[in-house]
């Protein structure tokens, strides 16, 4: 199975953590975030593995090859220009494009997420993408209809809201926790070049595409983002 870790990001929510590393090496419980992610994705199942990069790129680049992680390891480089999420699984499509459908992860979340269950349900409902999403605090929300289709986006801050489609009954609330599995048909969907994000995408298809909703509330989701969650991101860690 492929799997994209997104690791490209210049993680200023993290401060001074990141003014000589990348995020994806920011350590916690005593190894980088990237190491904690890759291993979850191989005891996952899966065994190719692709990493973006870009803030102080070289730094990644020689930590993987200095490290043995049972897994075929690509480097997707934007060292001339940061991609966002859309944009970099973009450039990634030499490494991601085939016949079975392919797994992104952020760098920055640690989750005790099944990651083989939702390729499973992913290639069970033919779905072109399918995001994991839960129901915890966050200012940005997906807005999903009673069959968990994708059907717009709400920001709880500004009042902004985007719903492309026509949906009948009210539309529930979850946040993205940056997991999703991705059909390889969404390279010939997609009509952004460059720079661009992965969630506009999804709206800009949802009106005519299958793009799911994937629940796991029920689940542990934390967003290492910012100095005060790497604690408690160790914490978590022990206990999973």
């Amino acid at each position: 199975m492929k799997a994209m870790v997104l690791a490209a990001g210049l993680g200023t929510r993290l401060g001074k953590l990141t003014s000589h590393k990348p995020k994806a090496l920011v350590e916690v419980a005593g190894q980088p975030l990237l190491a904690h992610i890759i291993a979850k994705l191989v005891r996952s199942g899966f065994t190719n593995i692709t990493v973006n990069v870009h803030h102080f790129a070289q730094q990644v680049i020689d930590f993987l090859s200095q490290n043995d992680f049972g897994a075929s390891i690509n480097i997707s480089s934007e060292t001339d220009q940061l991609l966002d999420t859309g944009g970099g699984i973009l450039k990634a499509q030499s490494f991601l494009d085939g016949q079975e459908p392919f797994l992104v992860h952020n760098v920055d979340i640690i989750s005790d997420i099944d990651l083989s269950q939702i390729m499973s349900n992913h290639k069970q409902s033919g779905a072109l993408a399918t995001l994991a999403v839960s129901s915890r605090t966050s200012t940005r929300k997906l807005l999903f209809d009673s069959a968990m289709q994708l059907r717009g986006w709400k920001n709880l801050t500004s009042g902004e809201v985007i719903i492309p489609s026509n949906s009948n009954g009210n539309l529930k609330e979850f946040a993205f926790s940056g997991i999703h599995v991705l059909s390889p048909q969404i390279f010939s969907a997609i009509n952004s070049c460059g720079r661009f994000s992965i969630i506009d995408t999804y709206l800009s298809l949802c009106a005519d595409k299958n793009v799911l909703g994937y629940d796991v509330s029920t689940s542990h989701v934390l967003d290492v983002g910012k100095p005060d969650s790497i604690s408690r991101a160790a914490d978590f860690l022990k206990l999973v």
